[in-house]
């Protein structure tokens, strides 16, 4: 099978058409969003994914890349080139692929490959196998890094060898500044760095055009490794934000450190558990070194997943001056501003077009409540 090829001419005719659609969506929000116009934030037509993962599929003594048809994991594509990937996986598709056929050590079971990216031109490769990983693989895995320049993860089951480093770094430029971020195989990153630029842009203006309100502080719920929590910092008194996986944490100190960020506290809580340590609920170890009564939130920042926010945490947002909400799922984003929209009323949103040629559309609000 043949992997329907993107169409760069097409970019924009159908960046507007999943423009109308969310617009169409949201009309139900009525005189919510009405008055307010849609901003749009275009992705480079081609070359602008960070990550890819592949399956390799094994044909006689063939070996090549492979994609699948929706509901198909029988007919695999060929992937020999994949535009909608940056230019640095690209330009290594072909050379790893043959490095790695080369010899059986490295061919035999290996079932899947991922690639993660920076525009800084960094790259770690992660090689999946159905098989242990003996001195022979970590070997040749070792003579191919040096060869490619490149940073490689060999995982089976109950394995992992780093050769190089575990991490890339990467340079988002926002508004005139550079910000350098840590990115861990298998932790969560944007996959768009040029929207993500944008998007960071977009919250920090949004925090700017409005003002600080008369509360000085911000709280962060879904922080990941700091992607807003960095560039925003310098905007606040202190933030607090709150992750719930080490690894993204973990990322997220680093990142703080690397640029020289010092009054952000970072918390390893769920969005749940926050909203219950704020509303006195029940008392976290993980807190046990903040005083929560020293920040005076007045802004709140969420980055949910594709389900939203739950009941209790769209009571907490509620309760803030602003709220900068950016989401991954238009419906759930509906569903929540259902909610919100009953206090607080819409200064400004967005399309971050994160995903071009899909139905996926990435989108942020800004709320101010009413009668502040």
């Amino acid at each position: 099978m043949v992997l329907e090829p993107i169409q760069p001419q097409q970019y924009h005719a159908l960046l507007d058409a999943k423009s109308a659609q969310i617009r169409s969506r949201f009309d139900r929000l009525g005189s919510f969003t009405s008055d307010v116009a849609l901003e749009v934030f275009p992705s480079k037509p081609e070359n602008y994914r960070m990550r890819a993962e592949f399956r390799m599929w094994h044909e006689g003594d063939d070996l090549f890349y492979a994609m699948f048809p929706p509901g198909n994991k029988y007919q695999p594509i060929r992937i020999d080139f994949f535009p909608q990937a940056s230019e640095r996986i690209n330009a290594l598709l072909l050379p790893l692929l043959a490095g790695i056929k080369s010899s059986s050590v490295l061919s035999k079971k290996l079932f899947q490959v991922d690639f993660l990216s920076s525009q800084r031109g960094e790259i770690l490769v992660s090689l999946l196998y159905h098989k242990q990983l003996g001195d022979d693989w970590l070997s040749l895995a070792e003579a191919l890094r040096i060869d490619l320049g490149i940073n490689i993860i060999g995982r089976a089951r109950k394995q992992k060898h780093v050769l190089g480093m575990g991490y890339i770094m990467e340079t988002l430029h926002v508004r005139g500044c550079q910000y350098h971020y840590q990115q861990v195989e298998n932790a969560f990153t944007q996959p768009n760095a040029g929207v993500n630029e944008q998007m960071i842009a977009w919250a920090c203006e949004s925090v700017e055009r409005f003002g600080p309100t008369t509360k000085p502080d911000l709280l962060e719920l879904y922080c990941g490794n700091g992607n807003f929590t960095v560039p925003l910092a310098k905007q606040f008194g202190k933030v607090m934000a709150t992750e719930i996986a080490k690894s993204s944490v973990n990322s997220a100190l680093f990142n703080l450190a690397e640029n020289d960020v010092c009054n952000v506290t970072i918390v390893r809580l769920s969005s749940e558990e926050m909203t219950q340590a704020l509303a006195g609920v029940r008392p976290f170890r993980r807190l046990v070194d903040v005083d929560l009564t020293s920040f005076d939130f007045g802004t709140i920042l969420v980055d949910p997943p594709r389900a939203g926010l739950d009941l209790d945490t769209l009571a907490l947002v509620q309760q803030f001056d602003q709220v900068v909400y950016i989401s991954c799922n238009p419906e759930t984003l509906l569903d929540n501003l259902q909610v919100l929209k009953q206090t607080h009323d819409l200064k400004r949103w967005a399309l971050f077009d994160q995903f071009p040629y899909t139905h996926h559309a990435e989108c942020g609000v800004v709320l101010h409540k009413r009668n502040l």
